[in-house]
């Protein structure tokens, strides 16, 4: 099952991925975590404290695939590089689990855009990624509509859009919402989080019913202790209560993705 995690800036898209990913590998599922975000913070949120090196920093691997330097204008380069064994070599494997990390990066120089050899090679892989590999594949997206535009998540299964009590939230679900049917994604839900108590529930769902109304797979509590756990750079636990209602999202992730397998 391939999975696009997406929604507005600081709704908690990273947070949701990481612990989406290690309930998949505690189910004795090979996941592959994808931090797709510019910001790439995924690797905190699972708990790893080191500085890993995204793939769009690798200089000789963009040479060696593409066959063109990073940087150098106007020179010609492969635009279907291989990228079939970049997880197994090049991807960091979080507390010898069955989690693969992925950290593609971004384009830092100006000027480059979305075809220089760098960013070929980002989209060659996460095609690959959704198309021709076995594993569950978490990914976490940038924020906003963007990557819509580009259509780099236009064959994954199932896409979440994360949503808080906001006004700006709703807007870009909407759009979000929009931009995803244009290009043929059928399977999009949302999970709120950041709900503060049931009266907020309640207001919360009458707006966005009236205004999104796309599918929920449920409601994630404000919670002290996911603040504390950004803070210090460690993983939720799985056994606590907000641990228990991803559990229950992620119980329903599991039916739709068997729905699909029998259709």
């Amino acid at each position: 099952m391939k999975i696009a995690i997406t929604g507005k800036g600081g709704v908690g898209k990273t947070f949701i991925s990481a612990t989406l990913s290690r309930l998949f590998e505690k189910d004795n599922y090979n996941v592959v975590a994808v931090d797709a975000d510019p910001d790439m913070n995924l690797a905190c949120a699972l708990g790893i404290d080191e500085e890993i090196i995204p793939l769009s920093k690798m200089d000789d691997l963009i040479e060696e695939r593409t066959g063109a330097k990073v940087g150098e204008y106007g020179s010609v380069f492969k635009i279907n590089p291989m990228v079939s064994d970049i997880v197994e070599k090049y991807g960091y494997t979080v507390n010898d689990a069955n989690i693969n990390l992925i950290v593609m990066g971004t384009i830092e120089k100006g000027g480059d855009g979305c075809v220089c050899p760098a960013s070929v090679l980002l989209r060659r892989l996460l095609r690959h990624l959704i198309l021709k590999t076995d594993e569950v594949v978490i990914l976490d997206m940038e924020a906003g509509i963007e990557h819509l535009g580009r259509k780099t998540t236009e064959n994954v299964d199932l896409m979440i859009v994360v949503v808080e009590p906001s006004k700006k939230s709703l807007l870009t679900a909407n759009r979000i919402k929009k931009l995803a049917k244009d290009i043929g994604v059928s399977n999009l839900y949302c999970i709120v989080n950041k709900i503060k108590n049931n009266e907020e529930k309640k207001q919360f769902e009458k707006i966005f019913n009236e205004q999104v109304n796309i599918p929920i797979l449920g409601y994630i509590p404000y919670s002290n202790e996911v603040s504390k756990c950004d803070l210090q750079g460690a993983p939720l636990n799985l056994n606590s209560e907000v641990g228990k209602d991803i559990k229950k999202i992620y119980d329903k992730i599991k039916k739709i993705k068997n729905n699909n397998t029998e259709e």
